[in-house]
């Protein structure tokens, strides 16, 4: 019985692994169709938004069945619970994908593509899932710490993106703005998409502190209280 346990655990292990990489995968190609205005890649992008929900359902029965079929001792029990919040991010993250994906047709002007580094944003997020997924691998809980801290990254990057928005429709006139306006507010969306997917990569990371250390999101952990100045 002990043996079939920890099977459906390693397998669950496994499932999360490959549901994470599918959600590199999905943004990476959903990005690839925007910067390449490939339709081909847009379409993939949306196939592995399906097959990612498909993921999600496998894992949540396995959960399931972990909880209600077993007694998992207490790090057992937050590895397990900690893997249905991460799925729910994971999944998010291919409803993004998919959401980017969409508006591929719709970006067609280089010029307003240079104006945003859409590229350097994707990185930053998808690495940041990576980490994050990394982080539970290894059940490294300062890699986990340290995907949290990159998040202020891709935020100030759509801060920049903003800023962009505002010169344009004040440094330009006329027909050129109406012209780009609507493309423009295209690309400053996937900006925030993008930005939502490093929330959702931090959201992973914060549930691995807690399976690793059982330091409930929102709690401070000792990586973050390690740093701090000793007062004098």
């Amino acid at each position: 019985m002990r043996i079939h346990y920890r099977q459906q655990l390693e397998t669950l292990h496994l499932q999360l692994i490959e549901m994470g990489a599918a959600a590199v995968d999905a943004i990476d190609t959903a990005m690839r169709s925007v910067l390449n205005h490939d339709m081909a890649l847009a379409k993939k992008a949306e196939q592995l938004e399906g097959a990612m929900d498909q993921s999600q359902r496998e894992i949540q029965s396995l959960c399931l069945k972990l909880l209600l079929g077993q007694q998992p001792v207490a790090g057992d029990l937050r590895q397990v619970s900690a893997t249905m919040h991460m799925i729910s991010d994971l999944e998010r993250v291919g409803d993004l994908a998919q959401d980017i994906s969409e508006l591929a047709p719709y970006i067609t002007d280089p010029d307003l593509l240079d104006q945003v580094n859409l590229h350097d944003m994707s990185d930053v997020a998808c690495g940041m899932v990576s980490d994050s997924l990394n982080a539970y691998v290894k059940q490294d809980s300062k890699l986990a710490q340290e995907v949290i801290d990159r998040d202020d990254v891709v935020d100030e990057a759509l801060t920049q993106a903003k800023r962009k928005w505002v010169e344009l429709v004040y440094n330009e006139a006329g027909e050129k703005v109406r012209d780009s306006a609507e493309e423009f507010a295209d690309i400053l969306m996937i900006s925030k998409y993008l930005e939502r997917v490093a929330d959702h990569a931090t959201n992973v990371a914060e549930w691995v502190i807690y399976a690793v250390d059982g330091i409930l999101p929102g709690d401070e952990s000792e990586y973050e209280k390690d740093r701090k100045p000793k007062n004098s």
